[in-house]
């Protein structure tokens, strides 16, 4: 899977918690540090590590990737996940705006968080059902 492709499954898993203001940020022309940087937030500790847990459990689940890295899930205010191409970092509001790495890493450009395809409502609703 392209790193993009995998930002936006990142993202779309973490909408399944409700994270808050999700932001892709491509840094493929400004860092050799990874390809992208995604920032969102979560309302409390609990929420963070569900928002994490979701998208270890459905990258491993649904598509075997798994981190190299992740930390933090004993903080409460920054949880990490390392994809090596993809990099997530789940934030309280105060810490994001404290660290603010948007504006650190403010001459990347912003890729609008999408459903891949293959991801609608048709196959979400068709997972659920399957679950159940």
């Amino acid at each position: 899977m392209d790193s993009k492709r995998l930002a936006q499954y990142c993202c779309a898993y973490a909408d399944n918690r409700k994270a808050q203001k999700p932001v892709i940020l491509d840094l493929r022309k400004v860092s050799s540090l990874t390809d992208f940087f995604i920032v969102l937030s979560g309302s409390s500790a609990p929420h963070l590590r569900a928002i994490g847990e979701e998208i270890l459990q459905k990258l491993r689940d649904d598509h075997d990737i798994r981190p190299h890295l992740s930390d933090g899930k004993g903080s409460g205010s920054w949880v990490v996940l390392d994809y090596y191409d993809v990099i997530i970092h789940i934030m309280s509001e105060e810490t994001r705006q404290r660290y603010d790495l948007e504006g650190l890493w403010g001459d990347a450009p912003r890729i609008k968080p999408r459903k891949p395809r293959g991801m609608g409502s048709k196959a979400i609703k068709k997972a659920a059902s399957s679950a159940s």
